[in-house]
């Protein structure tokens, strides 16, 4: 973590079903919280600051790596997002609660590799979308989301 600043919270929130979840637990420990979306997406938060950042391929992903340091933590989906910030010296979480490593990123990426490949052939087995967010979801991010904040806090590595 750097010497003297609190780390905070990043949350690429296009589309981002945690977000209320973010802002409780980060205000809970008094972390800041920026939230970043495009121009296609209206946000209002009594706690977070948020940042509307022109549309563009990526222009939310790439303004979230400019404002992350090391330290920080993210919240994104996204494996591409997630493998800068860690290069950073970051942490990331997925919406699921699953935290980002230097371990786990690799085959992650693969994955992405393959279900792109898989999308653009339109290949049978693939099956497109996600099941609906369950209580029982939220409850595992959150639990998760307040582990790594307190593992954050404590200097211990993931």
């Amino acid at each position: 973590m750097r010497e003297g600043k609190r780390f905070k919270i990043l949350v690429d929130a296009d589309a981002c079903p945690v977000i209320s979840i973010v802002e409780r637990v980060a205000e809970k420990y008094s972390i800041p919280v920026i939230l970043l979306c495009d121009t296609s997406h209206v946000l209002y938060s009594d706690y977070s600051e948020i940042n509307i950042i022109d549309v563009g391929i990526d222009a939310v992903d790439f303004a979230l790596i400019k404002r992350c340091n090391k330290g920080d933590i993210v919240v994104t989906q996204d494996y591409g997002v997630a493998n800068m910030i860690l290069g950073k010296g970051a942490y990331g979480i997925h919406q699921s609660g699953r935290w980002y490593t230097d371990i786990n990123i690799g085959p992650m990426m693969m994955e992405r590799h393959y279900a792109k490949r898989s999308r653009s052939r339109k290949s049978r087995g693939y099956v497109k979308g996600h099941s609906k967010r369950t209580e029982a979801d939220n409850k595992r991010f959150e639990e998760s989301f307040e582990r790594l904040i307190l593992s954050v806090e404590a200097g211990k590595k993931q």
